[in-house]
């Protein structure tokens, strides 16, 4: 249930004394920002720069079955395109003009379609990476209920439920490609057996996988695999929680509990690792509003990161519109964290600046900047219309009180 959106307006005070504590840096996209509208910052603003993010993206991918060349070549339904697909059928959610929906439902479709709504390793693959794009074909499903959208990849899943193996998942990443597929299929098999057999792999990457499991309760964060866990730390001797896993993580907790029926069970272990993980995301959060890649070390390639800060503001916002977070814990964080990424990320053709590479570690990927183009464009913009797409419906009338625009 989303919070009223007058109890949000409530809270634009403190985005407004939040505001004065951000630092911007001077660039090209704080710049043509400047001098844009200050519609930008409400909530047809918010609307209209996913539109533009977007658009970049499916400008220069026409063709949704395309192939991905970067250092090889990789069939187009792999991880970073999937996640791209949450985004884009996020941002169709809320679109409000009929000819832009059919349009990103046209692009979403034509990309299944493409691959004859399979995964990359076909349906005996246990990979999750390979799954993630099950989580779109799931939902294409149920606007439109074709029994091929959903056949393959329940027959990948229903293998793994029907087998004793548990331990897949040995990388966090893979919480955020493959748990919310468990949850979707659930919901629209009306089984229970997917909630269980997701819990059992959650709560074995949670508890077992490295020494001790790969979620540390003290700090409320995770290690990115067994390779991260202690006595491994930082050059400066912390502890290495990667942001953007911990927010494939934070983002996969939030996509579960949106589908997942209230009485369904474990729901509540989730939300007391989703609130412990948002009051440890908080914490490590930059003046700027964005994280760095090592949330417990800033000196550990310090600086902005548009990944792992665009699943932040994703999981806080949903949360704060599903009455699991306290607005007045969390709004600020949120509002600045959205702000951030779009005065200081967002270039005027739609480009997002400060992306992190694939990899698996701080180090991977460095430097990023403002104008580097990072391996793949389209993991971190499925990432940042998750979070325009929970920041649209209740934020708009305060991420404007949050923005540096008044230094101009």
């Amino acid at each position: 249930m989303r919070t009223n959106y007058l109890t949000v307006l409530s809270f634009c005070f403190t985005l407004l004394i939040a505001s004065s504590s951000i630092v911007f840096g001077a660039n090209d996209s704080f710049l043509w920002l400047a001098n844009a509208d200050m519609s930008v910052y409400k909530k047809e603003g918010i609307l209209s720069t996913m539109r533009i993010a977007n658009d970049y993206f499916m400008e220069k991918w026409p063709n949704p079955g395309e192939d991905t060349v970067t250092d090889k070549r990789r069939p187009s339904n792999i991880w970073t395109r999937g996640t791209y697909y949450e985004g884009l059928m996020a941002l169709y959610q809320i679109e409000p003009k009929e000819k832009l929906r059919k349009k990103y439902y046209d692009y979403a479709v034509e990309w299944g379609k493409s691959h004859d709504w399979g995964m990359w390793g076909g349906t005996k693959t246990r990979n999750a990476d390979n799954q993630c794009c099950g989580q779109t074909y799931i939902e294409l499903y149920q606007i439109e209920p074709k029994p091929e959208r959903i056949a393959k990849i329940k027959k990948s899943i229903d293998r793994m439920v029907s087998s004793e193996k548990i331990d897949d998942w040995n990388w966090i990443d893979a919480i955020q490609m493959a748990m919310p597929v468990f949850a979707k299929l659930g919901v629209v098999c009306g089984d229970d057996k997917y909630f269980e057999r997701m819990y059992e792999m959650y709560s074995y990457t949670r508890n077992k996988h490295g020494d001790n499991g790969l979620y540390n309760p003290e700090h409320g964060l995770w290690w990115r695999d067994k390779d991260f866990d202690p006595p491994y730390t930082t050059p400066n001797g912390k502890n290495c929680y990667w942001s953007r896993g911990n927010g494939w993580v934070y983002a996969a907790l939030a996509r579960v509990l949106d589908v997942l029926p209230e009485d369904a069970p474990h729901r509540n272990e989730y939300i007391k690792d989703f609130k412990d993980m948002s009051k440890a995301i908080k914490e490590a959060q930059r003046g700027d509003g964005f994280w760095n890649v090592s949330l417990h070390d800033p000196q550990h390639f310090g600086g902005r990161e548009l990944s792992g800060t665009a699943f932040f503001v994703y999981g806080m916002a949903w949360g704060i519109n599903n009455s699991v977070l306290d607005p007045s814990d969390y709004m600020s964080s949120a509002g600045k964290g959205w702000t951030g990424m779009i005065e200081n990320a967002l270039h005027e053709n739609g480009f997002l600046g400060y992306v992190q590479s694939t990899g698996k570690q701080p180090s991977d990927g460095q430097p990023v900047g403002f104008d580097k183009k990072p391996n793949f464009e389209d993991y971190a913009l499925g990432a940042f219309l998750l979070a325009g797409s929970e920041i649209y419906p209740d934020f708009g009338g305060c991420i404007a009180e949050n923005s540096s625009k008044s230094a101009f």
